[in-house]
C-alpha cells in the first residue's frame, strides 16, 4: 500500500509538471502519422482485423508506435496498453490491473470514419494506476479539438475549463448514443431496447471518444455501450466525470476499467441522468 501511494504521488507530481509534454507528444504523433494520411490512404494502407467493421490502418500502427516510444520516455517505469499491441498479443492487456503506471492508448478512435474521410475521429490517451484513471487526453486533429482531464482537478477543452453541464431541461427526451445493434448480443439488444421508448431519443454512436466529449460538453445527455475495451472508454469516462457527469452499469454500480461489468453501461452528463439510463437498460434486460 505504501509503495502504491508513493507511485501515485510520483504520478501526481508528473502531471503537475509535465502534462503539457503529454499534450505535445499526442499532437506530434498525430501530425507525423495521422493527419498526413487523412483522405490520402492507399489501398494497401487499410486491412481488416476480425471483420469488415474492424479496420486498422498504417496510421493506427505508426501512431501507436510513436506514442508508446514517447510516453514511456516521459514517465520512466510506465507501460503502454495500446489497441494494436493487444491485437498482436492479448496478454499486454493484463497490465491495466498490475502495479505499474499504464498509458491506455487508442491511436485512431473511429478508424471507420478516418478511412472514409470523415473528420469524426480522435486519438485517446489515458494514464491509469491499479485500474483507476488519473488523467486523460482526447485529440480530434481534423476538428482542431483537444480535451484533457486530471482526476480531482477538472477538465478543459482547447485550454478552457469545461463547466458542469448540469441536468437536462425538463420535458424533453434524453439523447443517448448507443452501441449499434448489429454488434451486440441478444441480451444486450434487449437492454438497449429500453432506450427506444418514451423519454429517450437513441441513435447509433460514432467515435466513442467524441461521443464522450459531447456528453462532457452537454451536447449529448448520455452514451450506452456494450463493450469494455479500456482504450475506447478510459479517457472519456474521466473526462465526463471531471465535467460533472457519472457512469453506471445496468446494475447501478460504477463501470470498472478492469472489466467484469454488467453490460450495457452508461456515462451521462449528471448522476440523475446516469441513473435514469441505467434503470432503462436494466428494465430492457
Amino acid at each position: 500500500m505504501i509503495e502504491t501511494q508513493e507511485v501515485k504521488e510520483s504520478i501526481d507530481d508528473f502531471l503537475a509538471r509535465q502534462a503539457a509534454d503529454v499534450e505535445r507528444v499526442i499532437r506530434e504523433a498525430a501530425a507525423a502519422e495521422i493527419t498526413p494520411r487523412f483522405r490520402q490512404l492507399a489501398d494497401g494502407d487499410v486491412v481488416q482485423k476480425s471483420g469488415p467493421h474492424d479496420l486498422v490502418t498504417v496510421a493506427d500502427r505508426l501512431a501507436e508506435e510513436h506514442l508508446t516510444r514517447e510516453l514511456t520516455a516521459l514517465l520512466p517505469g510506465s507501460v503502454v496498453v495500446g489497441e494494436e499491441a493487444v491485437h498482436a498479443d492479448p496478454a499486454v492487456y493484463d497490465a491495466i490491473a498490475e502495479g505499474a503506471p499504464v498509458w491506455i492508448v487508442d491511436p485512431v478512435d473511429g478508424t471507420r470514419q478516418f478511412v472514409h474521410g470523415d473528420p469524426g475521429f480522435c486519438t485517446l490517451v489515458a494514464l491509469a494506476l491499479d485500474g483507476v484513471v488519473l488523467a486523460s487526453w482526447t485529440y480530434a486533429p481534423a476538428l482542431d479539438t483537444f480535451a484533457a482531464a486530471v482526476r480531482g482537478r477538472g477538465a478543459t477543452l482547447n485550454g478552457t475549463r469545461l463547466e458542469r453541464a448540469g441536468a437536462p431541461g425538463p420535458g424533453r427526451p434524453l439523447t443517448v448514443a448507443t452501441s449499434h445493434p448489429d454488434f451486440t448480443t441478444d441480451d444486450q439488444k434487449r437492454s438497449l431496447l429500453g432506450l427506444y421508448a418514451d423519454g429517450f431519443a437513441a441513435r447509433p454512436c460514432g467515435s466513442a471518444g467524441l461521443e464522450y466529449l459531447a456528453v462532457a460538453r452537454g451536447e449529448l445527455d448520455a452514451v450506452a455501450f456494450t463493450w469494455e475495451l479500456a482504450w475506447d472508454h478510459a479517457a472519456g469516462l474521466l473526462l465526463v466525470e471531471e465535467a460533472g457527469g457519472a457512469h453506471l452499469t445496468r446494475e447501478g454500480v460504477p463501470f470498472a476499467l478492469t472489466g467484469g461489468n454488467a453490460l450495457p453501461f452508461t456515462a451521462a452528463r449528471d448522476e440523475d441522468t446516469a441513473r435514469r439510463v441505467a434503470r432503462a437498460l436494466a428494465e430492457g434486460a
